[in-house]
């Protein structure tokens, strides 16, 4: 177990050096340069050759890499080249948004998604039928339009809940709970559906295995077949496909966060693209990565736990 954790620690820290390095020479191989955006679009020519050289811009780039991952090491993101805010204190306060909005979704996908794939495969028939063309309508939809609809139906129909802007938690964790509430049930409605082919398809492959023939042989309780060791069996796949879920969701915020207008990563990736600045991709790129990252690591180690045939692979 110890070397399957050291080789997952390697492969990880080796993925944060690759997205660093790929970021770096993206932003250096693009138009523009910092000087530029720093110094404004009515700057002339020297007047950006002198923010650049200031910045180091113009010092070779395996130096300018050296500087930036001693950087990033030590948590140091720099300031915002439009506005010069301090990044790192401004991404502390972005990622618990990104991260709970994420979190909730994977949650909520995964109860309602192993509910609804277990009583599909359990129970079969008509109620089967429904909960699989039901999800497979759900992962058809679009998630802005799920959105959108969600918008239309709780907050200007009937009031419920706010259709944008979010609530600090410790201003008000009702008021938090609410302006988090249509982001993560539009991102549940796909998210559940899978979780529910899923379970469904491992339930009904659980249930067909010769140790489960030999436990209702033996005598064993329905329930404790199906909700116990059937159960058991299909957790390693539905495992798998809540960690990359969670990854996907906090990857792809950009979406739901513009849509609904969260302070999270996903809008401060988007405002530091459109403005090219270059300090902030970059560190918003190294935290999104380092929390993709660490949650793979975690989802390689959970599923070692409940298959150990993974830990010898």
């Amino acid at each position: 177990m110890l070397a399957y954790v050291a080789r997952r620690l390697a492969l990880a820290v080796g993925t944060v050096f690759a997205a660093v390095l790929i970021t770096f020479l993206l932003v250096h191989i693009g138009d523009g340069s910092p000087g530029a955006v720093k110094a404004g679009p009515g700057a002339t020519a020297a007047e950006i050759a002198a923010q650049n050289q200031a910045l180091g811009w113009d010092r070779p780039l395996w130096i300018q890499f050296a500087d930036t991952l001693g950087q990033l090491i030590r948590l140091d993101f720099g300031t915002s080249l439009i506005d010069g805010r301090d990044l790192r204190a401004d991404l502390t306060a972005r990622l618990p948004i990104t991260s709970s909005i994420a979190l909730l979704a994977t949650l909520l996908s995964g109860v309602v998604g192993i509910v609804l794939g277990v009583t599909a495969a359990v129970r079969g028939g008509r109620l089967g039928r429904f909960i699989n063309s039901g999800a497979g309508i759900a992962l058809s939809l679009p998630v802005f339009w799920v959105g959108i609809l969600l918008v239309y139906l709780l907050s200007l129909q009937l009031g419920w809940l706010p259709a944008t802007g979010y609530v600090a938690f410790a201003d008000d964790p009702a008021g938090w709970l609410r302006s988090l509430l249509i982001p993560i049930v539009t991102l549940t409605v796909g998210g559940a559906a899978i979780i529910a082919r899923t379970a469904g398809v491992g339930m009904r492959e659980a249930l067909g295995q010769e140790h489960i023939r030999t436990l209702r042989a033996m005598g064993t309780p329905e329930w404790r077949i199906r909700y116990v060791h059937a159960l058991r069996y299909t957790s390693v796949p539905v495992v798998s496909v809540l960690g990359i879920q969670f990854i996907a969701l906090f990857g792809g915020s950009v979406i739901v966060e513009n849509l609904f207008a969260l302070p999270g990563l996903g809008q401060a990736s988007q405002a530091a693209a459109s403005s090219h600045d270059i300090p902030a991709l970059i560190s918003v790129v190294v935290v999104a990565t380092g929390v993709v990252v660490l949650v793979n690591l975690l989802l390689d180690l959970v599923v070692a736990a409940l298959d150990p045939k993974v830990r010898t692979a």
